[in-house]
């Protein structure tokens, strides 16, 4: 029943050893008993079956869901289930042995797995259900809590925080902290009272316990807080970050509510970001929250961060549509201001496909549909780009927008869809008379050469239908979109596009390598044999440095591909670059003991042919560090090791 209680109503899947250990503690023991600790065989007999491992995730669970809704529904199966399980975290954290673990930076835990759940979700247990034998086990944690590990691995749970934990620094994080942290007015209640308490005081992350209550949403603890007359309820904390500041930014109505109503409260303070209140609010999409701010006059709802980004512009980026329209409705806002980068609320929107927002913005009349950003890239390019073909269409519609605006590198918005795979926006565009979809970047790159470099088959032969389309043209560097479709790996488009006849798959770059040499040096095999099967395709062909596939195979450590070659009589494994540098030269420099070892059982391998500059492959390895290869070489039958 123990372990039924805890598998179904703790706050997230425990590990088996977790589990067991919790199973373990004696609430009120001063000391843990290893030899109490059940195995998780007898956990699984006590359970009659009901219980699982998930091997995988090495967490215990129940056999069916709809036990576990069951349970989750009839809490008093177990008694006192939260207090129950609050106790036992507590009993787990005041132990003897707990409490001897320093709180370095990695102290050894290995002892105590269920410390980071009690550490972590005692609290939350003991809100829902404090006995007086919780409040004691509390109190007794509190003692000392500013030294007690379970502080750092609190905080450390909390997003954003981990900065803090440094071991160097003291803690400074109370029981009143914590309690406020968990929102437990029973402890708060006890521990306000207690002569010299300074309801101010500031842990270790500068947040006083109501900021840790407002930004939790505890507005019992905010309330209680707030009457105290020694209270400073516009204290800002961690980062400049008020009592309000985090109410409004999670959305805690109730919290705002009190802390509005104080007249020392400014609604419309910034953070060290220069973030108001407000502005988290629109970025989290609270819009009961920006209501609430909103009836305050002195808040300004246009106002940016330090990075220019208003509130609006968050609210875009995100998709909060409802956000989006209060914003709208206040006249000093205005809806085409752009962030540093020129990103106005409506390439954000467009950007990440919220088409709601897009056509709410598109109906003002202060709004550009085709304001390209730092980067020369409009709302349009941007929903192109990222495939949001909701987007595309509802800018399609307009006659303001440039089809083929270049950016800044010369992209239209059809290649930026075509290098991202995205055959629906792909089909859209074909069916607009004004685009082009073989125009270049400003280095040559066409759709069709980017699709193909990127392995997007779809898109790949949705082109070649097209006749304008020339699936053979090279960039600005001589390559073709079959040479980086196969330096790259990808089988599917170099089969699609060798069954053209219009496409010279032995092609060389500027560089003269060819689309066999750039896949045998990045080691694609598979493309490899593909380009093998064929009678076109040199073997041997040489680039502008007079290196072989074979040779930039072997020095890049591609043992498989040297396999490959090797089976092939017009192969030459010897044959030396312009600078006299053999594969079995550049293969022992690089340190790649497998090709060595290959090519060591060759006959018409030479080991000790040196490069033009007298290097040997001996040399050359010494000289990089590459022991290993030193060691084969020296190995060889026959040769004298140097004296």
């Amino acid at each position: 029943m123990a372990a039924l209680m805890w598998i179904s109503h703790s706050e997230r899947p425990l590990k088996v050893v977790e589990l067991c250990h919790a199973l373990a503690v004696e609430i009120g023991s001063p000391n843990l008993n290893i030899y109490d600790v059940p195995s998780i065989g007898t956990l699984l007999a006590c359970c009659q079956g009901l219980v699982a491992v998930d091997r995988e995730a090495s967490t215990v669970r129940l056999i069916h869901f709809t036990l576990q809704e069951y349970l989750r529904a009839h809490p008093e199966l177990f008694g006192t289930v939260h207090s129950t399980m609050a106790g036992t975290c507590l009993s787990y954290l005041n132990s003897q042995q707990v409490r001897a673990l320093a709180t370095s930076p990695s102290p050894d835990l290995q002892g105590t797995p269920f410390l980071e759940y009690s550490s972590v979700y005692w609290g939350i247990h003991a809100k829902r259900d404090v006995s007086d034998c919780v409040k004691l086990l509390a109190s007794e944690l509190f003692d000392d809590y500013d030294n007690h590990i379970s502080t750092k691995t609190l905080l450390k749970a909390q997003k954003g925080l981990s900065y803090a934990i440094d071991s160097d620094t003291p803690r400074l994080f109370s029981g009143l902290h914590c309690a406020s942290f968990f929102g437990i007015v029973e402890l708060m209640a006890g521990l306000i009272e207690v002569e010299g308490c300074d309801i101010n005081q500031r842990d270790c992350v500068n947040d006083t316990p109501l900021v840790w209550a407002a930004r939790n949403g505890h507005d019992e603890i905010v309330e209680m807080l707030l009457k105290r007359g020694d209270i400073g309820p516009d204290e800002p904390g961690n980062c400049g970050r008020t009592p309000l500041w985090n109410a409004a930014r999670n959305g805690h109505e109730g919290v705002m509510k009190m802390l509005l109503e104080r007249d020392e409260v400014s609604p419309d303070r910034q953070d060290n970001d220069g973030r108001t209140p407000l502005w988290f609010a629109a970025l989290n999409g609270h819009e009961g929250a920006i209501k609430r701010l909103l009836r305050r006059g002195e808040v300004n709802p246009d106002k940016p961060g330090s990075d220019s980004r208003t509130p609006l512009w968050c609210a875009a980026r995100n998709g909060h549509v409802g956000v989006v329209k209060i914003l709208l409705e206040r006249g000093e806002v205005q809806p085409d201001r752009p962030n540093t980068d020129d990103h106005t609320p409506l390439y954000c929107a467009a950007l990440n496909g919220h088409d709601e927002v897009v056509k709410i913005l598109l109906e003002r009349s202060e709004v550009n549909p085709d304001k390209p950003n730092n980067e020369g890239r409009t709302p349009f390019r941007a929903a192109a780009g990222n495939g949001h073909e909701g987007v595309v269409k509802i800018l399609l519609e307009r006659d303001d927008i440039n089809l083929e605006m270049l950016d800044n590198e010369g992209r239209t918005p059809f290649r930026a869809a075509a290098a991202n795979g995205h055959e629906g926006v792909i089909k859209i565009l074909l069916e607009r008379n004004g685009v082009n979809p073989d125009k270049p970047d400003n280095e040559g790159r066409t759709a069709f050469r980017v699709a193909a470099g990127n392995g997007h088959e779809g898109v790949v032969k949705i082109l070649l239908e097209r006749n304008e389309v020339n699936p053979g043209k090279p960039d600005n560097r001589g390559r073709t979109p079959f040479r980086v479709a196969a330096a790259n790996g990808h089988e599917g488009v170099v089969k699609i596009l060798l069954e053209r006849n219009e496409v010279n798959p032995d092609k060389p770059d500027n560089e003269g390598r060819t689309a066999f040499g750039v896949a045998a040096a990045n080691g694609h095999e598979g493309v490899v044999r593909i380009l093998l099967e064929r009678g076109d395709i040199n073997p041997e062909m040489l680039d502008n440095e007079g290196r072989t596939p074979f040779r930039a195979a072997a020095a890049n450590g591609h043992a498989g591909v040297v396999k490959i070659l090797l089976e092939r009589s017009e192969v030459n494994p010897d044959k030396p670059d312009n600078k006299g540098r053999t594969a079995f030269r550049v293969a022992a420099a690089n340190g790649h003991e497998g090709v060595v070892r290959i090519l060591l059982e060759r006959d018409d391998v030479n080991p000790d042919k040196p490069d033009n500059n007298g290097r040997t492959p001996l040399r050359c390895a010494s000289s990089n560090g590459h022991a290993a290869v030193v060691e084969i070489l020296l190995g060889r039958e026959g040769r004298r090791r140097p004296q």
